[in-house]
């Protein structure tokens, strides 16, 4: 076993990061050579993890560290990951080498972006890995930062709007966590978030060690930090009606960096929900699980309705991310091992789909909107970028035969089967925006065609070949999804035990 495997992972970017900005601003290609390296050492180590060090049998914590970092406030260096977490540990590996592929093409990229860009990473995989809620704080903060000069600096026209509304609502939502985290330590006198789910599954979480026994304002300590902890994950998910930073920041970001916000940051609020919220706090949970549910579902619905309304490819995705990520809360509010493993499932296959639909459909989609509005092309379209195309909002918007179809569909059985009767209607709500979402694949991929078509006809107009490393990328996203939607036991079977365990949780004794 690889020593200090995880501290690897996540510190890997940071050397990179360190030797692109000491690197002369003249070796462009070293510097992307840097970069590329720097994405794939994490991606080559999650690999070996999963193959060959984790133990998939076991839902307990492995390849922990533990280290004090600082002793005055008792927080620590301690990290560890179940099969949840090493499995986005992977995923976030192999998104951000797609994103340095992909931004190596940049125009406008400099040994700063990349630089950012690899700090990104740390603050990502470090936050998948960190079991002191303090540290994890730490990471998500970088992350964050990171992100904000991403969007602002490099950027469209509007990214200084963007990055500010971005930087207010997630800074919000941190804030937020944090305050939650500070007064469980408090109260607990621990950050580590394996001890402080045991003690909540002892009751011993009450909040009687703090002025006026946790009571504030008529609420008890349990309902104030898990509101603190769940609105503050749900900006950044995002759920419905804090979703409105997505839209602007994935459309004013670069190309790359919107594979990095739809595909990857969203999945922090996620995993902070099934990592800290939920099973922290499983009283307020399981008292509030319907409404939480309500919420899912409400996030699908709306996410597909104003889908279709989009001219925007970019906003498309961000709009349709949020739909996705209410699969996400409807299948864990359900408490049922079929809605657990739909939810974890959806958030590889969109974590890959989302990725795979960036790379392959934006130009094509920019490229229909100019001709629509009577706009000339240079170029034609190639039966390449067409059926990449296709094949990724078949990935994205849940066609059969793909992993996101299969997730969704878990997640509303999940739902239909809960012992609580009003979660029914909860799952025809989802199923109306899956289908929604599978017109609106239609209804594209026939725009696609038709755009394809035309273009055919333009008299000396050369097509435009994608390039062959983002080919190579997108095919084997797309394949992956494929892969986990035809064989889904790829993936479930090795998650079986950490989704029992966190079913456990939820449903308590």
């Amino acid at each position: 076993m690889p020593s200090h495997l995880l501290s690897w992972i996540v510190f890997a970017p940071l050397i990179g990061a360190a030797a692109v900005i000491s690197s002369p601003k003249r070796f462009q290609a070293w510097i992307k050579g840097l970069s590329l390296a720097a994405t794939l050492a994490p991606l080559v180590l999650a690999c070996l993890a999963c193959c060959g060090t984790f133990s998939w049998a076991s839902a307990e914590f492995q390849h922990a560290e533990r280290i004090d970092w600082i002793r005055s406030i008792r927080a620590q260096y301690h990290v560890g990951v179940d099969g949840l977490s090493l499995a986005l540990v992977a995923l976030m590996s192999l998104s951000f080498f797609v994103a340095a592929v992909a931004s190596s093409y940049a125009a406008r990229a400099s040994k700063a972006y990349f630089s950012l860009l690899l700090l990104l990473e740390v603050g990502v995989q470090g936050v998948f890995v960190s079991l002191d809620l303090f540290l994890l704080c730490a990471f998500w903060g970088l992350a964050l930062v990171a992100m904000f000069f991403l969007i602002g600096v490099w950027g469209g026209a509007g990214r200084e709007q963007a990055a500010m509304k971005f930087h207010g609502f997630t800074l919000a939502g941190l804030l937020l966590v944090l305050a939650a985290v500070i007064a469980l330590r408090l109260d607990s006198g621990t950050f580590s978030a394996p001890t402080l789910i045991e003690l909540a599954r002892n009751g011993k979480l009450t909040g009687a060690n703090l002025a006026g026994g946790g009571v504030l304002l008529g609420m008890n300590f349990s309902s104030w930090c898990f509101w603190c902890l769940f609105l503050g994950f749900a900006i950044q998910i995002p759920l419905v009606p804090l979703h409105s930073w997505l839209g602007d920041a994935t459309a004013e970001a670069p190309a790359p960096v919107s594979i990095c916000l739809a595909g990857i940051l969203t999945k922090l609020g996620a995993f902070g929900l099934l990592r800290v919220c939920f099973p922290i706090l499983p009283d307020s949970f399981r008292e509030l699980s319907f409404a939480l549910g309500a919420v899912g579902a409400a996030a699908i619905l709306y996410g597909a309705l104003v889908s279709l309304g989009q001219t925007d490819f970019r906003r498309l995705v961000a709009s349709w991310t949020v739909s996705q990520m209410g699969f996400v809360l409807l299948g864990i509010s359900a408490m049922t091992e079929a809605g657990v493993k739909g939810a974890t499932l959806q958030l590889f296959s969109h974590g890959l789909s989302a990725a795979a639909l960036l790379l392959t459909g934006g130009a094509l989609f920019e490229r229909m909107h100019r001709t629509a509005q009577g706009g000339s092309a240079a170029r034609k379209i190639s039966l390449v970028q067409v059926i990449l195309a296709i094949l990724g909002l078949c990935a994205a918007f849940g066609a059969p035969g793909f992993a996101s179809f299969v997730s969704e569909n878990s997640a509303l059985a999940g739902a239909y089967q809960s012992s609580d009767p009003r979660f029914k209607i909860l799952a025809w709500i989802g199923a109306a925006g899956a289908i929604i979402g599978l017109f609106l694949a239609l209804s594209l991929v026939w725009r696609f065609l038709r755009l394809f078509l035309e273009m055919r006809k333009l008299p000396g107009a050369r097509a435009a070949e994608p390039t062959s490393r983002e080919m190579v990328c997108a095919l084997f996203l797309v394949a992956a999804c494929a892969a986990l939607g035809l064989v889904p036991s790829l993936l479930l079977e090795p998650l079986g035990p950490s989704a029992a365990q966190l079913v456990m949780l939820l449903r308590g004794p």
